[in-house]
């Protein structure tokens, strides 16, 4: 039988009893048609899943019964930081759900000189809020327990102020390739571009912050591809795929 599992923003122990978030609800109650008494999976983002019973309450209104804890997910060999340039839509949307599912850790929206996207005040908060939902769900369906950690958008100047480091510049002029390099450690940060990339001064700017720069073979990547093969490479090389 498949387990359906399901985001808390409620930290969960075992014991308690927990309302599921109107999304949720309406997930497990409308589009699954669960019954009341049904066994699902709860996750908190902290690392754990927990098992639980579904309770109906009202037409799309639920509560969970938090049971035993039933996995505890190890920290990742390899801290990975994505930080990307916000670009439109479904391309920002997808590069985030992949980059969930390949083992990040961390992400960070930046607004570059070629950022195509405007957004302030309501409407920042709005779109961080849908990619908050973009990766919950991607947890939730890939198995993972932690949830990465969304930082709120910034300039790409302001985040090359502190940037985490080791750290890596997506950059096709780069002369070195990803199995060259030494091996990071347990913590790597990867800077990729929006459409367009970024510009000579940007990367002037992220080389010149401590970045090594590095190219993924001879092709120019979409901005929603180019993250994805990095970041599946790296985790080939010195991560989870080993």
């Amino acid at each position: 039988m498949r387990e359906h599992r399901i985001f808390s923003p409620t930290p969960l122990e075992t014991g308690q009893t927990v309302a599921l978030d109107a999304n949720a609800a309406r997930h497990l109650l409308a589009t699954l048609r669960l019954n009341d008494g049904a066994r699902i999976l709860l996750f908190d983002g902290s690392g754990r899943d927990f098992a639980a019973v579904l309770r109906i309450t009202g037409r799309h209104q639920a509560v969970a019964e938090v049971g035993t804890v039933l996995r505890e997910e190890p920290p990742p060999p390899l801290h990975l930081h994505l930080a990307i340039g916000i670009s439109r839509g479904e391309r920002m949307d997808y590069a985030m759900q992949k980059a969930v599912e390949l083992g990040v850790a961390e992400i960070s929206p930046l607004f570059t000189e070629r950022t195509q996207v405007k957004l302030s005040g309501d409407k920042q908060e709005k779109r961080r809020q849908h990619w908050l939902g973009v990766i919950r769900h991607a947890c939730e369906q890939s198995g993972r327990a932690r949830l990465p950690l969304l930082h709120p958008p910034q300039r790409l100047s302001d985040w090359l102020c502190a940037p985490p480091l080791p750290g890596l510049l997506l950059d096709h002029r780069a002369t070195r390739s990803l199995p060259e390099l030494p091996a990071p450690g347990d913590r790597l940060s990867l800077l990729v571009g929006p459409e367009g990339g970024l510009s000579e001064a940007e990367r002037k700017a992220a080389c010149t912050a401590g970045l090594t720069g590095v190219r993924l073979g001879s092709h120019i990547l979409r901005t929603e591809t180019a993250p994805l093969a990095a970041l599946s490479a790296i985790q080939v090389l010195w991560g989870d795929f080993r």
